[in-house]
């Protein structure tokens, strides 16, 4: 099997590509993978860490401003375009690939395009409840499109084949269990642990809620929180919390990190998660069962992540609150209502878990083969 896989620009379009590679791979272990993508994105080095060979293609996306500014910006684009339907074309004609698989990024869209117009199959995955620009244009051309999640399928136009294989998520968000990674971190079994995070940059609301949060479970026996303020919080974060009245250096139950590198571990130790719902982030909650309360990024594309929580939050899996109404007093009244009723937390979680696709790597295995045959 040789199997072209394009998809970039965030870890949320690289990542699940990369565990689609190591579905493939542990299933075929001499099957042909290549990675295309913009060589200045994340992509690279994700990929290049992971083992897997990488081609370029130097595709960037389009402004939505119509200002001077991003008009001048739109035409760059427009000609990157041009060179990497070129570039993808040659990359293809040399790799020959059996199928090849996008992950959504505007860098999905030239190549396979392109191998759409040389009579390759193709097939796309999409992440989130609402889909990206580029699926929704490749699923014209697509022999199926698999969803996340089934919400998904009326944003998409045409008659396409449609499959809910879940987000492919690594082997530790699967296999950690509560037990063991509360003995790892050193936290009693009937502590309270709340995790909560913004992401690698971190999220100003964020942060500020959460140093009022944190100021308000300090005092209490028995509650725990971890919380990774993100490069760009860390600066100032921790002084904020201990112009609240923690002493940081002195507080055994609040762990404030720049960043949460050992997230598997935390999020299965954790009763109560507070934080963005990008869609990888969403299938971890849902796998490891865990109530949420979830804050959508407002800098996001067509509010993408709004969409994500509720297809948790209309099955009273998590809380929602708004970007622009997060406050530390709205933060803590939120989470003082949940622990007020007895059993919430668990019910909330088990809810979460009932929604989780846990087999998506062998569903969309399952998918690309068929469609392999088909082509035969």
């Amino acid at each position: 099997m040789r199997v072209l896989l394009a998809g970039g620009g965030t870890a949320g379009h690289i990542n699940p590509a990369l565990a689609i590679a190591g579905e493939i791979r542990k299933r075929e272990p001499d099957a042909q993978i290549l990675f295309v993508g913009n060589p200045k994105g994340i992509e690279a080095k994700l990929v290049a860490k992971a083992g897997y060979d990488f081609r370029p293609v130097d595709a960037r996306g389009f402004s939505r401003s119509l200002s001077p500014k991003g008009i001048v910006y739109n035409l760059g684009a427009l000609r990157r375009v041009m060179t990497a339907t070129g570039q993808a074309k040659k990359i293809i004609e040399e790799f020959k690939p059996d199928i090849a698989v996008g992950t959504g990024g505007y860098v999905s869209g030239p190549a396979l395009r392109k191998a759409a117009k040389m009579g390759i199959p193709i097939v796309i995955h999409e992440q989130n409840a609402y889909p990206g620009v580029t699926n929704k244009m490749l699923a014209k051309s697509a022999q199926c499109v698999m969803l996340a999640v089934a919400d998904a399928r009326k944003h998409f136009e045409g008659d396409a084949t449609f499959e809910v294989t879940g987000n492919p998520l690594r082997q530790e968000i699967l296999q950690y269990t509560r037990e063991q990674a509360r003995e790892e971190l050193g936290i009693p079994k009937d502590d309270l642990l709340i995790l909560s995070f913004g992401g690698s940059l971190g999220a100003d609301r964020i942060n500020r809620a959460m140093a009022d949060l944190i100021a308000w479970c300090y005092p209490l026996k028995n509650v725990r929180v971890i919380h990774g303020t993100g490069r760009a919080g860390y600066s100032w974060t921790p002084a904020l919390i201990e112009q609240k009245g923690v002493p940081l250096n002195r507080a055994k139950n609040i762990d404030v990190r720049e960043y949460i590198d050992d997230m598997a571990r935390c999020m299965a130790a954790a009763d109560l998660c507070i934080c963005r719902c990008g869609a990888i982030t969403l299938s971890e909650l849902q796998a490891m069962g865990k109530a949420s309360i979830l804050i959508p990024s407002p800098n996001v594309t067509a509010n993408h992540q709004y969409h994500n929580a509720m297809t948790l939050v209309k099955r009273d899996a998590a809380c929602l609150i708004e970007d622009d109404k997060l406050t530390g007093e709205t933060l803590v009244h939120t989470v003082k209502e949940i622990l007020a009723t007895p059993d919430r937390l668990k019910k909330m979680g088990e809810r979460a878990k009932e929604t989780a696709i846990l087999d998506a790597g062998e569903r969309i295995y399952r998918v690309i083969t068929r469609v392999l045959k088909q082509k035969k």
